[in-house]
């Protein structure tokens, strides 16, 4: 398994970050559903992780038709470091129970 980096900035929160892959150049970014506005850009590919009540959403950038299983690693590895054990990752926005 790759090692990624994971860049949170001190004032923001945990669940709000970059997460780089130095071999493939891809980045990340993470975006707590509950803190931040989470609006798709054309041409990245966005993927949702629920985790109890919390959801976040993650998109590419700088996404050059990379494997999709490397962007998954990189969510899960990410969400390992938050400690999100039970996290479900979703491919589109998970419906609100």
């Amino acid at each position: 398994m790759s090692n990624y980096m994971i860049s949170i900035a001190n004032t923001d929160a945990l669940k709000t970050g970059t997460i780089h892959d130095p071999r493939s150049k891809l980045k990340v970014k993470a975006f707590d559903m509950l803190r931040a506005k989470f609006n798709p850009c054309k041409g990245e590919v966005s993927f949702f992780v629920t985790a109890g009540n919390q959801t976040l959403a993650f998109e590419t950038e700088g996404y050059q038709r990379h494997r999709q299983l490397l962007i998954l690693q990189m969510i899960s590895r990410y969400c390992v470091y938050l400690g999100l054990l039970e996290a479900q990752i979703h491919s589109s926005w998970p419906a609100l129970s």
